[in-house]
């Protein structure tokens, strides 16, 4: 039987946010980004497995656009960022591909 493990840095996003963290990608400093669109927040678990919570109502970040943009222009983005503009968006592209 088959079961997929979460890795250390997604399990200690689990445990910081409320629900399944989506993965927004790996910044050019190796932490991982996590967002939960319930709390409005990114958790950011580092190499050394140290986490910080970022709500975006607390940062100059309005929206998770202007966190991944902020991500690219601070630190770079290594993998990521996982994110499309909007549902409708990302069906409108796979359609006309």
């Amino acid at each position: 039987m088959a079961t997929t493990q979460a890795n250390p840095q997604e399990r200690i996003a689990r445990e910081r946010l409320t629900q399944r963290p989506l993965f927004l990608g790996v910044d050019g400093e190796s932490a991982a980004h996590y967002w939960d669109s319930y709390e409005y927040a990114v958790v950011v678990v580092d190499q050394d497995l140290e986490s910080e919570k970022f709500e975006l109502d607390k940062t100059p970040c309005e929206t998770l656009r202007d966190w991944c943009e902020h991500t690219r222009r601070k630190r770079g983005w290594d993998v990521g960022p996982h994110i499309g503009g909007s549902l409708v968006s990302d069906l409108v592209r796979a359609v006309e591909a």
